[in-house]
């Protein structure tokens, strides 16, 4: 089995690409730079076709991802990546299995999340362009067959984004969140590229992925916090006034955005994942125990 992998480089991407290369496929990194594993590829993602000659498989993490402001340069590139970067990826596909790595952020914020279903609306009420983008890049994976995962909240080793930005948030002993304790679905990498390799025989069509259960959010942070060796107070702030604080862009970095992802409980049925006789097998204790072993510096590591 040939595999190939798009933002193999990244954080998914270098995941999926690992545990391709420990099952014995042969890997071919796709992107900017090489990958962790296998043979690279060179591809920039918002212009020109990939090479996928000799691929059996397509595994496409490639995606351009954060909180960009209106009409800024980020938010455009977002678009060249995540929709027209996919169009040139299913076209140089040529009927090849593509499993597309998606996001929750699809969903539409306005109905009540407390259990999200794939047939859950992605049409609309998106509050970036990253969840517009991402949403019309899996239209078009779908109407070209392919197999489509929306993790969400994805984290672990390696994770640029969810932990190090929560971890920037403590002021003075005290992290304040905003809105009461919810419970979230959050995604270990591992259990997604899992899912990316398990998803080459599924059924074309949406599948959600996360972890067996879900978090409370309070005692989630808490538990991030202390395997980073990191003391906070958690303090709640009205969400009101967070969103107040998030659309006058009083607190640098805080957006609407960021408001609804931690505010509003957001729980993914992973039912029809399950289905098919996948299962998550890592949880948050598990990866932080393991990051905590890993880490660069600490004794063992």
């Amino acid at each position: 089995m040939r595999i190939a992998v798009t933002g193999a480089s990244g954080f998914c991407g270098s995941q999926v690409a690992r545990a391709a290369a420990a099952q014995g496929a042969e890997v071919l990194c796709l992107g900017r730079s090489p990958g962790p594993v296998g043979r690279h590829v060179p591809w920039d993602a918002t212009a020109g076709r990939p090479d996928l000659a000799g691929a059996h498989l397509v595994v496409h993490c490639a995606a351009a991802v954060g909180d960009p402001a209106p009409g800024s340069p980020d938010e455009a590139r977002q678009y060249a990546v995540n929709v027209e970067g996919t169009a040139r990826l299913l076209e140089a596909a040529a009927g090849r299995p593509v499993v597309w790595v998606s996001s929750a952020s699809v969903y539409d914020p306005r109905p009540d999340r407390s259990l999200v279903g794939e047939d859950h609306p992605t049409t609309g009420g998106h509050l970036n362009a990253y969840g517009r983008s991402k949403a019309a890049g899996e239209r078009l994976a779908l109407a070209a067959g392919a197999v489509v995962l929306r993790p969400r909240a994805v984290y672990g080793l390696g994770d640029p984004h969810l932990v190090p930005r929560l971890l920037e948030r403590i002021r003075r002993g005290r992290l304040l969140l905003p809105g009461p304790d919810v419970a979230l679905s959050l995604t270990a990498v591992q259990n997604l590229a899992d899912a990316c390799l398990a998803a080459a025989d599924w059924a074309p069509g949406a599948y959600n992925i996360a972890d067996a259960r879900p978090y409370r959010r309070d005692e989630a942070v808490r538990r991030v916090l202390r395997a980073h060796d990191r003391e906070a107070r958690i303090g709640h702030l009205p969400v009101r006034l967070a969103e107040f604080a998030a659309r006058t862009g009083r607190v640098p970095g805080l957006t609407p955005y960021a408001v609804d992802q931690l505010a509003r409980s957001v729980v993914l049925d992973i039912t029809r994942a399950r289905a098919t006789g996948w299962r998550p097998r890592w949880d948050l204790d598990a990866v932080l125990l393991r990051e905590r072993r890993d880490r660069p510096g600490r004794p063992g590591a």
